[in-house]
């Protein structure tokens, strides 16, 4: 195993959250440019599964956890839901459990508000519209949130209009 990939990969994981996935890519790349010729070598695939065994082992990188970040960022932060989270997530290679048990790690109420607001600012860019509900609707679901949650936050939007 080459100490020197790990010890950079255990820096750049130990400073922010990994996906496995981009870790593998990251080790691949540092694995075949070493010898700066691009051939790989011919324990390639066993040098990368150890390292890869090896940050995992050591709780370096976790999925799980990446994913719950990356839920929590992407909902409060972003103003994404639910089915944009998902694709996302799947995107990098993450297992649907995973998946599904970060995404119950979002607080429904607060993204809940939080498309109420974005509804709301968008709401102003597009009053005198005559589409201005059908917009409404297509840049929430755009967003990634769902057509019941987004039908239910515009209908609230122009019941609370003058």
């Amino acid at each position: 195993m080459n100490q020197k990939i790990l010890d950079r990969m255990r820096r750049l994981c130990s400073m922010r959250e990994y996906c496995v996935s981009d870790i593998r890519t990251k080790v691949c790349n540092a694995i075949a440019g070493k010898d700066g010729s691009g051939k790989m070598s011919p324990d390639f695939d066993r040098e990368v599964e150890e390292i890869m065994q090896s940050l995992v082992s050591d709780r370096y990188i976790d999925d799980l956890r990446y994913a719950s970040a990356f839920a929590r960022d992407k909902s409060s932060i972003s103003g994404w839901g639910a089915s944009k989270i998902r694709y996302a997530l799947a995107s990098r290679k993450i297992d649907a459990d995973i998946i599904n048990e970060a995404l119950t790690e979002i607080d429904n109420v607060r993204a809940s508000e939080r498309l109420y607001k974005l509804l709301e600012n968008k709401y102003r860019s597009l009053k005198d519209d005559p589409q201005c509900r059908m917009k409404l609707i297509r840049f929430a679901l755009g967003r990634g949130y769902g057509y019941d949650e987004v039908n239910s936050a515009v209908r609230r939007l122009s019941d609370g209009l003058p």
